[in-house]
């Protein structure tokens, strides 16, 4: 017999029944009944119902035993009575009546429960992490994440991908998040970076002629944490593949999805097929280029209405002249909802520092002619209100909801507007995965503030069009091979097809104010290999933590992160990051200097 177990804790059933077993685990539960004392013995497998009665010896011990303790016990297996029968576990047939224990482990006083999920603060569970993983939520969430990946590293095997390991020390970029820097003992003054991504070593990959590549990549950036993005560090499936057109990627990521998600999630795809969306589509249909799909609204721009002399809505004709725009949501068969319903959402508006929105409902009055009910329906007139629903597609019945702002307000306030009417109305399907992918952003955008132009995206995407024919006297009419995949309003990606052509890249990197000297220094090893000889190629890199996180129905990443840091990157378990003494620093040629 093992020195510790003879079955896992999720082992036992009737076929054991009246057989000497023996388990090891925490003690998960207890429950005294005076004579008799149920233990629920825990370990990574499950659970299984420890029984002692008050005539054994080892009762009073066990008794006083706290939870979480390490223990093994020797016992037999007994079947349980038709009423005691737990269905919910795999051993919920039997229990084992323990004959003897031994204690493996000792305790302390819990500073957090493990045998509950309930919400507990943030400092608590990330400083006792190693108890928060106990609990049996996130213990499966973690379980999810590793066999997640398992099914990854197979699925892209079978497509005819190698995974190779990029190196982890390398130089600073001079685009993207901040570095995390590493100094360098045996070149003085000189710093290595932790990479933000592999793209540049993935790209080599490709001009060495291995033509398929992935890679569960971990990636570092000093960026400030948010509920869907870990400071410090994460890891995303990094793809790249030699010889393929956008779509070409496109089907590769499609089908590893489609196996992902419908293997480890009962939810439907609404889509196998992912649906792609030009960037300017998505900003005018959705308000974002990470849309929700299984929110069925739709925003309309309105602003022509608004020049017409039978609208009489003043403040808003006011702010269409000095360059607003007017932007609509209809709401399907909304005309008999109560006012509070309008109201709440004009309110919630408002909480979030904007001037409310506008709305009406479409009716007809007893002359059988077009109103608009409710206070801003006043302001229209009947061929008014047949413009707005031949523009948004309304009906009667339906309800328009409506804001005016700056084109860079806009997008946010009507993004933001559009998921929270859904959800007050309750319309958005809970029980799919929505796909799709944003496809033709612009290479370039204009920094309104210092009017310089700079990269969109990723800098080292092809342009679309004749490479050798571009209008580069327009760059911001340029638009790339560049995409994102999003799933239910998450960004799981970015992407793109390579600008392989060393000649291409310097005017494009001019354009954003890079001369070729400065393009040399900090990208020599990419240019230079580009220019012997690179096949067209293109990838994109998925976040593991996301997907993750979207098939364990979570809304925060570190609920799949096995020991995240918190909000000001700290890893308040391990107390990272710490100070070094003052021998490291001489062997590094640093001086820690007082901030003034």
């Amino acid at each position: 017999m093992n020195k510790y177990r003879t079955h896992n804790c999720n082992e036992l059933t009737k076929k054991h029944v009246n057989k000497l077993v023996r388990l090891s685990g925490w003690v998960h539960k207890k429950r005294d009944h005076g004579n008799l004392l149920f233990i629920d013995l825990r370990d990574n497998f499950g659970l299984t119902q420890c029984i002692v009665d008050k005539e054994n010896k080892n009762f009073s011990r066990l008794e006083k035993t706290p939870l979480e303790t390490v223990i093994k016990i020797d016992g037999n297996v007994l079947q349980r009575s038709a009423e005691t029968i737990n269905n919910e576990i795999s051993t919920g047939d039997i229990e084992v009546k323990i004959n003897s224990f031994e204690v493996l482990g000792t305790t302390k006083e819990l500073p957090m429960p493990v045998f509950s999920d309930q919400e507990y603060a943030e400092e608590i569970r990330l400083k006792y992490r190693f108890l928060d993983l106990r609990r049996k939520k996130i213990h499966n969430n973690i379980i999810l994440r590793s066999k997640v990946i398992s099914f990854i590293r197979k699925e892209m095997e079978k497509l005819g991908f190698n995974e190779f390991q990029t190196p982890i020390l390398t130089s600073s970029s001079p685009e993207g998040a901040r570095d995390f820097l590493v100094p360098s003992r045996l070149n003085p003054g000189k710093f290595y970076a932790l990479p933000q991504a592999p793209q540049q070593f993935k790209q080599l990959i490709m001009v060495s002629g291995f033509d398929r590549y992935f890679q569960i990549a971990p990636c570092f950036r000093d960026e400030d944490a948010r509920s869907d993005r870990s400071p410090g560090e994460f890891y995303q499936l990094d793809i790249e593949m030699s010889f393929v057109e956008q779509e070409d990627v496109f089907d590769v990521v499609e089908k590893l999805m489609v196996n992902l998600f419908n293997h480890f999630s009962n939810k439907k795809m609404m889509f196998k097929k992912f649906p792609r969306i030009p960037f300017k589509e998505s900003m005018n249909k959705y308000g974002t280029d990470k849309p929700d799909l299984r929110n069925p609204l739709l925003i309309s721009d309105i602003s022509e209405i608004f020049s017409r002399d039978d609208v009489k809505f003043e403040i808003f004709k006011k702010l269409l002249k000095s360059g607003s725009l007017i932007k609509a949501i209809v709401t399907k068969n909304t005309n008999t909802k109560p006012r509070s319903f309008f109201d709440n959402i004009d309110k919630w508006a408002k909480e979030q520092g904007w001037n409310g929105l506008a709305y009406f409902s479409i009716e007809k009055d007893n002359n059988e002619k077009l109103i608009g009910k409710g206070p801003v329906g006043k302001f229209f007139s009947e061929e008014a209100i047949k413009e707005v629903m031949k523009i948004t597609s309304a009906e009667i019945g339906d309800s328009i909801f409506m804001s005016c702002s700056k084109e860079d307000e806009i997008f946010e306030i009507m993004s933001k507007s559009r998921n929270k009417i859904a959800e007050d109305l309750n319309i958005i399907d809970e029980n799919s995965f929505a796909f799709c992918w944003i496809t033709d952003f612009p290479i370039f955008e204009l920094d309104k503030e210092t009017s310089k132009i700079n990269f969109s995206h990723n800098p080292f995407s092809m342009p679309q069009g004749d490479p050798y024919k571009l209008d580069l006297l327009n760059p911001l009419e340029l638009k790339a091979y560049q995409y994102d995949i999003v799933c239910n309003g998450v960004e799981l990606s970015s992407g793109a097809i390579r600008n392989h052509i060393p000649e291409l890249m310097y005017k494009l990197f001019l354009i954003a104010g890079y001369d070729k000297s400065q393009v040399d220094e900090k990208f020599s090893g990419m240019i230079n290999a580009l220019s012997y000889g690179a096949p067209p190629h293109g990838g994109i890199a998925p976040g593991i933590d996301r997907i993750v996180m979207l098939l364990a129905n979570e809304k925060n990443i570190r609920e799949v992160t096995m020991f995240p840091m918190n909000q000001n990157a700290q890893d308040l378990l391990m107390n990272a990051p710490s100070e070094i003494n003052e021998e490291q620093l001489k062997e590094l040629n640093l001086k820690i200097l007082e901030k003034k």
